[in-house]
């Protein structure tokens, strides 16, 4: 049976031509390079190896007629470039998976010869996301020229590079020590990393050679209600076109923009409303306006005494839950009590007080000047004040300022021994 696995490796038929040799190889190569696929290494010298022999119409009718073996012992062990252990694998057959391996039946790659994704962020603000919102966003892409339908040329007609031998890289080798060497794979400037070049005056004069061309495109996104920070919206086949290539999607991913009052956990939101002292002790009505600009009236009943920092919850006035937008979720109110700033030194102002309140609780206090008792003074707490609470240098000995003296003004400790 004749051998047929170089044809395979590159997903061609035996009776495929040049051009047809030539286009698969640079696919799969694009798909296996080693610099977009680090773990495709074995695979890519599948492919480089058996572009090489098939693509010399030297070598080509040896291995149809003799295989790999004949390729072997008729050219003097294959191409220089590649080692005696890759052709005993491929003649061993140890390099090719079944179904699970990197190529299924017929040997062609089941990975799809794909795009890559465009991706934009889109700022939006809360009420965006609790309202839904409908914006048209514009962007450059690149789309297949029609005027020469993709081939870069008037006739279509390309040539191999002859700086990488159609390959779209070229090796480099570098010393990096003694008898040690590094080879470094890097993309053909000739070529672009295309392994074919066309004639300058045959270039079509529309894309001038590139294939593509750059258009703005306008795409309409739907910001659904109850959508969430970082969410991504896909527009399908909306990205970068290329010859012989599927396009990738356009991405859009969601950023919300910080809001002044609510901020959102989950389903749920959470505002701050301030009270006074009068309205926490004898309740209250206030008005909250929500992200749709609605009126929300809360009231407090009198006699429920509101402490700071009390939360309280609305049930069914939270977030839109997404593509569910008719359920919400909760909308819980943290208080903050303002006391008011007034001089309550008058006795009778504080009696007045403790009847209304409770009196202050009367404690029996130790004698002044009694042993081990001492009046201090309380004062404002400043955090940053040096020698406050927390200052870190609040102590500070005399005998450490004296040894700062003898070290030219920097304060030394001793290590504990």
């Amino acid at each position: 049976m004749a051998d047929t696995k170089l044809y395979e490796i590159l997903g061609v038929p035996k009776t495929a031509s040049d051009q047809d040799i030539k286009k698969a190889y640079r696919k799969m190569a694009k798909e296996f390079h080693p610099d977009k696929n680090p773990e495709a290494g074995d695979k890519f010298k599948e492919i480089s190896f058996a572009y090489e022999v098939l693509s010399d119409p030297k070598k080509r009718p040896i291995y149809d007629k003799y295989g790999i073996q004949g390729i072997k012992e008729k050219s003097g062990g294959g191409a220089a470039d590649f080692s005696d252990d890759l052709i005993s694998q491929l003649l061993g057959g140890r390099l090719f998976g079944g179904m699970g391996g990197p190529f299924g039946m017929g040997g062609h790659s089941r990975r799809q010869n794909r795009g890559e994704d465009t991706v934009h962020p889109l700022k939006v603000s809360l009420e965006d996301l609790y309202n839904g919102k409908t914006t048209k966003l514009q962007l450059t892409k690149s789309v297949i020229c029609t005027t020469c339908s993709g081939k870069g040329s008037k006739s279509g007609k390309t040539f191999t590079c002859t700086s990488c031998r159609g390959m779209g890289f070229k090796i480099h080798y570098r010393s990096i020590g003694a008898n040690m060497t590094q080879q470094i794979q890097a993309r053909c400037n000739d070529c672009q990393g295309e392994g074919e070049v066309m004639d300058e005056k045959d270039k079509c004069i529309h894309c001038a050679g590139r294939k593509v061309l750059s258009v703005k495109k306008v795409l309409e996104v739907n910001v659904d209600k109850g959508m969430k920070e970082m969410q991504k919206i896909h527009f399908r086949g909306e990205g970068d076109q290329q010859p012989d290539q599927e396009p990738g999607d356009v991405v859009i991913v969601l950023q919300q923009k910080p809001h002044e009052r609510f901020q959102r956990q989950g389903i749920d939101l959470v505002t701050t409303e301030t009270i006074t002292l009068t309205e926490a002790l004898c309740g209250f009505s206030k008005v909250i306006k929500h992200l749709d600009d609605r009126e929300l009236i809360i009231t407090h009943p009198p006699g429920e005494i509101i402490k700071p920092d009390d939360i309280k919850g609305v049930v069914g006035e939270g977030m839109p839950i997404y593509k569910n937008p008719f359920e919400k979720g909760t909308l819980y109110i943290k208080f903050e009590v303002q006391f008011p700033e007034m001089n309550f030194s008058s006795e009778a102002k504080l009696k007045e007080l403790e009847s209304l309140l409770s009196p202050r609780p009367s404690i029996d206090l130790p004698a002044p000047g009694a042993e081990h008792v001492e009046e201090v003074d309380l004062v404002d707490y400043t955090p940053n004040e040096r020698g406050g609470a927390g200052g870190g240098e609040a102590y500070h000995s005399d005998e450490d300022e004296e040894m700062g003296h003898m070290h030219g003004g920097q304060s030394v400790r001793c290590a504990n021994q």
